[in-house]
């Protein structure tokens, strides 16, 4: 059960564009207003960028090469 953990390339780096305000919220936790969603568009942009990272082909998932 102690096995470690490895993820694949995780040494390597990823440029992510981020406003001030979205840097603030995702790094000291700073709060803003609910409405505002800057947290949560900070969250989306880093999403996307290791998904794309990781999944350079896309979300899509060629059923007929899985084997069940």
């Amino acid at each position: 059960m102690n096995e470690a953990f490895a993820i694949p390339n995780g040494n390597d780096t990823i440029t992510v564009e981020l406003t001030i305000k979205e840097a603030m919220a995702l790094s000291s936790g700073v709060r803003f207003r609910p409405e505002s969603k800057v947290a949560l568009n900070a969250k989306r942009k880093l999403k996307k960028q290791l998904d794309s990272t990781l999944l350079p082909h896309g979300d899509r998932i060629p059923y007929h090469t899985l084997e069940a």
